[in-house]
């Protein structure tokens, strides 16, 4: 008997045994106790325990061995079972170490579905089933998330791990390979055959019919009737012209990836359409999936709001989860009426007259074009004898000037509060007015938004796939150059010149100044009638230039940023700082960039000092650096936009940037 056996059967005996000698210990004590008072006695006693401790040596060692015989029998059965079970299972197995991705073994089956002749040994699982990933089983799931394809055959994936015995130690994988190739085709049918409804919204019907005779008007649907019905030809699908301007379409999910891989051609195939007045046609594509029939018009209209918020000429797709976005390249064109602002400015004069109190914000990191638009609601308040206040961050921002320049105004000595003053103050009647952002993790309290049951939102920024949902106005217009552009519009509605002091009317300009580049980037017609109502107000444009004066030091920081710009591809200029900058310095420092001959776009990018990466990027041209940005995570509109990053790592951010670029420009080509 071998050394390891001795002791497997020690042990199984210490298992076994009780531990009956404490009982005849204590009998032996009791017996010898009994000497002392009956010798003859005592000695009868110790005889008999003798006696029974030589009997219950004797039984149990009898007992052990049976016990023994009997677990090394079905210890045998056992292993001769897994044994015929690993070399005859009715499917293919393989073990593996998912450390080193080597195959120990695998059964016949297994060889049998790669096409290999020989047992696997030595060899990568990966080299024999290209595309597979063992993290799963790393991570304590016992089912691969998606299935192998091997030899045009679908496979599940189930393992587990256990520690490996012997000198290599470590973990080893089994694996069982499931054939679900029928199963899955029944699936893929499935879902294939569910239905998507869409939403053809004609951007600019208006424009495009603008003084035309009906035979132009006839000639102009017709054309884009054409182009529809060669998109939609091919999925057989139902298209409805339910309204002048929009079509209803209705197709098979199966015939969605298609139009995904294609980049919705719908959307430039539109562009070939002129009207006789010279405007080509844009289109938006909102799509609703993966609900039931009630709610799949309910998402396509949705994602068509969402299109048109975004400026429209592109496609949007809303599941049950989120929204996905293609295209949206195209420079916004201005959309809005006048008739709309007078319709927003007096619901939001009836919002502010039945409110007890309004607050006000921004987004973080408060700019002179979010303060000024906070300014400008503040005077509308004011105009209705209602308590407003400003809700600003603790911390120094881009706008503290603005915020000292207000504060020496006597109607201002009380107006600007901490978002948690904010909180105590605030009741179930007071109006929340959300300027210069739409999403609910960018405004300075976001606690203060949720406690708020009525809540007005004025921006100008491209919707993000993330809102603020609900509110009881929404007044957003991505065509407009800024939000004080946006509440200037409303203000002519709502007061008079005389009620809006000097010291808002600059802010609002300075607001104007600031997101127009000095009226050089998106401005329009509106845009300038904005300015010219705030001049009339009293606005001065040289106490307006003074804000955006800095001084010798910032200006030689802002020089070495642009020292350490590097020019990309298309006209794409980088600069990326190793060491945390200014914000407003390095915005400053990418509106630099743009002076540069042949620079199309600019982006600069920092680490700050709370483990972010800060990028802000500009365009003076087609490229559009809101597109870029938001596969980063951030957003902003076409000329001007900017992301935050979680990552202390400048050169890793970089790196993410440019294959958002290079992604941008293989989209577009």
């Amino acid at each position: 008997m071998s050394k390891q056996e001795t002791k497997r059967e020690s042990r199984l005996a210490q298992a076994l045994e009780p531990r009956q000698w404490i009982y005849f210990l204590f009998l032996l004590i009791f017996a010898a106790l009994t000497c002392f008072f009956h010798l003859i006695l005592g000695l009868v006693e110790i005889g008999a325990i003798v006696l029974l401790f030589v009997f219950y040596r004797f039984s149990a060692r009898h007992r052990q061995r049976e016990i023994a015989r009997y677990i090394a029998a079905a210890g045998a059965d056992i292993g001769t079972a897994g044994n015929d079970f690993m070399l005859n299972a009715p499917f293919p197995m393989v073990i593996f170490r998912p450390d080193t991705d080597e195959i120990i073994w695998s059964n016949d089956l297994f060889l049998r579905i790669t096409g290999e002749r020989e047992h696997l040994f030595d060899t990568k699982l990966s080299s024999s089933v290209p595309g597979f990933e063992s993290r799963w089983l790393m991570e304590g799931k016992t089912e691969c998330p998606s299935t192998m394809m091997i030899n045009n055959r679908k496979f599940a994936v189930f393992g587990h791990m256990a520690k490996a015995k012997g000198r290599s130690g470590g973990v080893i994988a089994t694996t069982y390979w499931l054939d679900v190739t029928e199963e899955a085709s029944i699936k893929d049918a499935y879902y294939g055959s569910r239905p998507v409804v869409s939403i053809l919204t004609i951007d600019n019907y208006d424009d495009l019919v603008r003084n035309l005779n009906d035979n132009a008007r006839s000639a102009l649907r017709s054309a884009i009737d054409q182009e529809i019905d060669r998109w939609t030809s091919s999925t057989q699908g139902l298209v409805l012209r339910y309204d002048r301007d929009r079509y209803l379409f209705v197709f098979e999910e199966q015939y969605l990836s298609p139009m995904q891989e294609g980049k919705f051609s719908l959307l430039d195939a539109v562009h070939k359409v002129v009207s006789p007045n010279g405007l080509a046609a844009t289109m938006s594509i909102g799509i609703g999936m993966d609900t039931n029939y009630d709610e799949l018009f309910q998402y396509a209209s949705l994602a068509t709001e969402m299109a048109l918020s975004r400026g429209g000429d592109q496609a949007v797709i809303k599941n049950r989860f989120t929204f996905e976005f293609y295209g949206g390249r195209a420079t916004e064109t201005e959309r809005r009426t006048k008739v709309k602002s007078r319709v927003m400015a007096s619901a939001l004069g009836s919002l502010v007259s039945s409110a007890s109190s309004v607050y006000v914000m921004g987004h973080k990191f408060t700019d002179l074009d979010s303060m000024g638009a906070c300014a400008g609601v503040v005077a509308i308040a004011r105009k209705h004898s209602i308590p407003a206040r400003i809700v600003i961050e603790p911390t120094a921002n881009p706008s503290t000037i603005m915020v000292e320049r207000l504060k020496q105004l006597s109607e201002y000595s009380d107006v600007f509060v901490s978002p948690e003053t904010a909180m105590l103050e605030a009741d179930n009647r007071s109006l929340l007015v959300v300027v210069d952002t739409n999403r609910p993790d960018q405004v300075v309290a976001p606690e203060l938004l949720l406690s708020c049951n009525k809540v007005a939102v004025i921006d100008h920024h491209r919707r993000a796939a993330k809102y603020i949902e609900d509110a009881a106005l929404n007044y957003h217009e991505p065509y407009a150059s800024s939000a004080c552009e946006l509440v200037s519009e409303l203000l002519p509605y709502l007061l008079d010149t005389a009620d809006l002091m000097r010291g808002e009317a600059e802010a609002l300009l300075a607001g104007i100044v600031l997101d127009t580049k000095s009226f050089t980037l998106r401005t329009g017609g509106r845009t300038f009638e904005a300015a010219a109502f705030l001049r009339r107000c009293g606005a001065d444009t040289v106490d307006v230039k003074r804000l955006f004066q800095t001084n010798l030091d910032d200006t030689i920081a802002k020089f070495g940023i642009i020292s350490k710009a590097r020019p990309f591809k298309n006209g794409v200029v980088i600069s990326a700082m190793p060491h945390p900058v200014g914000r407003v310095i390095a915005a400053q420092a990418a509106d630099e960039l743009l002076n540069v001959a042949g620079t199309m776009a600019s982006f600069v990018l920092f680490p700050d000092d709370k483990g972010h990466v800060i990028i802000s990027g500009r365009s003076i041209g087609d490229v559009n650096v809101q597109v870029i940005l938001e596969m980063l995570g951030g957003g902003g509109n076409a000329a001007s936009a900017a992301a935050q990053i979680p990552s202390s790592d400048p050169e890793q951010v970089l790196q993410q940037l440019l294959r958002a670029v290079d992604q941008y420009f293989a989209d577009g080509e």
